[in-house]
């Protein structure tokens, strides 16, 4: 292992791509958010309800349930979910951040352990270059994508959203309250590990590219209309 070229930008550059992608996929991957209510029925019989809704990754808000106090004449509590499914934005952008994760890595043993084959073989430059491009799209279509969905989310789990849900909050047989407000911080640096790993990756394409034969070969011409410039000076 060649460590002196994790100096270089082309190494460090894909270093941060690798621990950019980890804490993308991991802030996502590992959240989870907790919503209430507190339900009090008119009937002065029964006690306070307290309402808990526990969701998170990867945000099939459609399969949590929760039940619906019973007041008044009903005989048993009723079973309510949450609205929306939010899945595929966010698999699509910890399935992002996993595959950056593992190119990453690959590349930077291909770069520091056999970087004479990097350099030699024009195709693998080359390759680096395509695929970096596609990531740096993926990751701007993935982080723009998950922040919509994140804002969705956010709209479905609220506690004013639980309480709309709730029928004896909205027939006057209880009185109902705002409980726990989910905690979103996690998420939302989810978000921010996105745009920042589109950014690393646009930006690597550069590096990429003077390794490919492209900005080899455009070299020489750049040179010689120079010289043939001072010559016309003469």
């Amino acid at each position: 292992m060649r460590w002196g070229r994790l100096q270089e930008p082309l190494g460090f550059v894909k270093v941060l791509e690798w621990l950019f992608a980890i804490f993308a996929f991991g802030a996502c991957g590992s959240f989870s958010g907790e919503s209430g209510a507190t339900v009090k029925c008119n009937d002065e019989t029964q006690g306070m309800t307290a309402i808990s809704v526990q969701f998170g990754y990867p945000f099939r808000l459609h399969q949590v349930l929760f039940e619906m106090p019973k007041c008044g004449d009903e005989s048993e509590a009723r079973m309510l979910h949450l609205v929306g499914d939010f899945s595929a934005p966010a698999e699509f952008f910890v399935t992002l951040g996993v595959f950056s994760f593992l190119y990453a890595m690959a590349a930077l043993v291909l770069y520091l352990r056999f970087h004479s084959l990097y350099a030699d073989n024009k195709k693998l430059p080359f390759t680096d270059f395509c695929v970096t491009v596609c990531f740096a799209f993926f990751w701007l279509v993935a982080a723009a994508a998950w922040g919509k969905g994140l804002s969705d989310v956010k709209a479905a789990t609220r506690p004013s959203s639980l309480i709309t849900a709730i029928s004896v909050c909205q027939n006057n047989e209880a009185v109902c309250n705002a409980g726990a407000t989910p905690a979103m911080g996690l998420a939302n640096i989810s978000v921010l590990f996105g745009f920042i790993n589109f950014l690393l990756w646009a930006g690597n394409c550069w590096f990429v590219f003077k390794e490919t034969t492209w900005h080899t070969q455009a070299e020489p011409r750049g040179d010689s209309a120079a010289e043939q410039g001072a010559i016309d000076k003469q």
